[in-house]
């Protein structure tokens, strides 16, 4: 008899004790949807990362080739701001100046240039800028003086 109630006894914890409660299912799915919910967090931020990272690469390109163009470019003038258009969307802008003077130049003379080039888009409603620096060889035209000397 003691045998049996024994037995009982082991037979109901056994099966109190196989599967989950409702309230265990509540938390491990509560805790699954916290869980989804930041990973999907994580895959948004890093579209918008890609996004960025890919406009950024784009208008590095353009900015790359426009400095080519502007240093081969024996009519691209000193002095002057000179602004263009990729598309509604992005831009640029470039001036050319001598870069060194420490030392006294005349018509004629062999100078470094500094072009300056800002390549600007648009990324939703924020302006976005790149910056760039090319040097070149040149010689000074009587349009970079102005009353007899160099501009400015």
């Amino acid at each position: 008899m003691q045998r049996q109630s024994a037995s009982v006894g082991s037979l109901q914890r056994r099966s109190l004790q196989r599967g989950f409660t409702l309230i265990e299912l509540l938390v491990a799915t509560a805790i699954l949807g916290i869980a989804v919910a930041a990973l999907l967090g994580a895959l948004s931020d890093s579209v918008r990362a890609s996004v960025r990272v890919s406009e950024y690469d784009k208008a590095t390109l353009l900015a790359k080739q426009k400095m080519e163009e502007l240093l081969v470019d024996s009519r691209f003038p000193r002095f002057q701001s000179v602004q263009g258009k990729f598309s509604e969307t992005s831009g640029w802008s470039a001036r050319r100046t001598p870069w060194d003077y420490s030392r006294p130049a005349g018509l004629g003379a062999t100078v470094i240039d500094r072009t300056e080039l800002e390549v600007w888009w648009l990324s939703g409603s924020n302006r976005r800028t790149i910056k760039l620096e090319g040097y070149r060889r040149g010689i000074l035209q009587p349009e970079d003086f102005a009353g007899g000397t160099l501009r400015q």
